[in-house]
């Protein structure tokens, strides 16, 4: 089953910015050496790979870390580490973002905070391949990949324009791209369609660029920005949920291949700090370089339609 819109789509790719994405992913990112002093940062899923070393880029340019973890016993270790190392102070909020009432809870403890939140990185993820439900029947890659960060989003939107200055990263992917046919808006949980890891992680990916669409337009002239990056090929841990093949797959063939995890932390501190993007809205970015999505990310029609169904999903009605 193809989208309807997946003609239109077909006749919009161009092979420049293909060859440009190939380009792209050979770079290095660039690097800011400024400092984040007294700032605030929310990172999800920062216990281990890409989150865990981007608290500690942040925690080490000054930053006061507030993460939202799975796991407490991982979460106190992070934090005593980073307070003992860094000087600077750990706080965290535990929540499954899988779940729907966690995702609700931690929005509200954010939105209740007494402190300005000065950049909110949205990174947890997880990987799949096979189908699996969440307790309100809502498929776990979308879930987590895009229902909470959505719900997240749409609670904090008033606080984060209160504070006049506020920046918002989605650590998105390249992996948008393998949902080429666009977004299956009658079937986002996959009952309809063969479910596979990687077109329901491109799915969950592209919703969460429509998204920032309208985010943007939300934000705009308001000192609050919201971007999306593809935090390059590189060694996570992610997959670990998956079966023995996957995990043999991934350890002795897949991770070989991979770059290390840092530098996608120096891309996400370039992007929440340098001033050379302070002003730049609802765009997408290969590591540090701004790069044009697939044409079903650019789709203004379907973001809005997203939109009407992630409120209804989420609770937020």
């Amino acid at each position: 089953m193809k989208n309807k819109r997946f003609k239109k789509y077909i006749s919009e790719y161009e092979w420049s910015n293909v060859f440009a994405m190939i380009r792209n992913n050979r770079k290095d990112p660039l690097v800011c050496d400024s400092d984040f002093n007294g700032k605030y940062v929310v990172i999800t899923g920062a216990t281990s790979g890409i989150g865990y070393l981007v608290a500690k880029k942040y925690a080490s340019k000054g930053a006061n870390i507030i993460c939202v973890n799975r796991n407490k016993t991982k979460s106190e270790a992070l934090k005593h580490e980073i307070e003992k190392e860094y000087e600077v102070l750990c706080d965290y909020f535990l929540a499954d973002l899988s779940n729907m009432a966690d995702t609700h809870v931690v929005a509200d403890k954010l939105v209740a905070l007494d402190k300005p939140i000065d950049l909110l990185i949205h990174n947890a993820g997880v990987y799949l391949t096979k189908r699996q439900l969440n307790d309100n029947g809502i498929e776990k890659v979308f879930m987590v990949h895009y229902l909470s960060s959505f719900i997240i989003n749409y609670k904090l939107r008033e606080k984060l324009i209160s504070q006049e200055k506020s920046r918002i990263i989605l650590v998105n992917s390249e992996g948008h791209r393998f949902a080429a046919w666009g977004l299956q808006l009658d079937d986002l949980n996959w009952e309809k369609r063969r479910y596979s890891g990687l077109k329901s992680y491109g799915s969950a990916k592209l919703a969460q660029l429509l998204s920032m669409l309208i985010f943007a337009d939300y934000f705009k002239d308001s000192g609050v920005t919201i971007n999306a990056m593809h935090p390059g090929a590189v060694k996570t841990e992610t997959g670990q949920e998956n079966g023995r093949f996957y995990k043999w797959y991934k350890s002795n063939i897949l991770d070989k291949t991979l770059k290390p995890a840092s530098i996608s932390a120096d891309a996400i501190y370039y992007l929440g700090v340098s001033k050379e993007v302070e002003n730049i809205n609802g765009k997408f970015f290969n590591l540090t370089t701004l790069e044009e999505p697939a044409p079903p990310a650019l789709d203004r029609e379907v973001a809005a339609l997203l939109w009407d169904i992630s409120i209804k999903m989420g609770g937020l009605d």
